[in-house]
């Protein structure tokens, strides 16, 4: 994170926002409390902390099995220590919750964001596959369009 807070070290805060899925969520979180932009966060990760805990390890690569890697515990510190308590400004947060998201629960999503701009999917998943048909919200939020 100190890399992207020094990649983004110009830009003016006042324009600027960030998106972020999943993990990015998690990570979207902390940079916009950090600079006190806006955020889009789609099925954002919640406590990747505690959820990433239990998979200390060597792993196949999601595209391609045969190429490992290994998840250290100091990752799941490194998490911990970005953990944003309480949102300062909710006001400044859009989330797109999917209640059929099978990798995190749509209830500790919408619990983490009060006072955000919720848009909550009955149907989809984590991948958010029909996203494309709510872009132009993500992007009116952010200042994008």
């Amino acid at each position: 994170m100190q890399e992207v807070m020094q990649g983004i070290a110009g830009w003016p805060r006042e324009r600027m926002a960030v998106i972020g899925s999943s993990l990015g969520g998690f990570y979207a979180t902390w940079v916009a409390e950090q600079t006190g932009c806006r955020a889009a966060l789609l099925n954002p990760a919640v406590q990747p902390e505690r959820d990433l805990a239990r998979h200390i390890g060597e792993h196949g690569s999601w595209h391609d099995p045969a190429e490992k890697f290994y998840f250290r515990p100091e990752y799941v510190d490194e998490l911990r220590a970005l953990h944003c308590a309480v949102l300062t400004r909710p006001e400044r947060y859009y989330a797109l919750i999917a209640k059929g998201d099978e990798v995190l629960d749509w209830r500790e999503m919408t619990a983490r964001y009060p006072g955000a701009h919720i848009h909550l999917l009955e149907d989809s998943d984590h991948a958010i596959g029909e996203f494309p048909a709510h872009l132009d919200e993500v992007l009116a939020f952010v200042g994008l369009t």
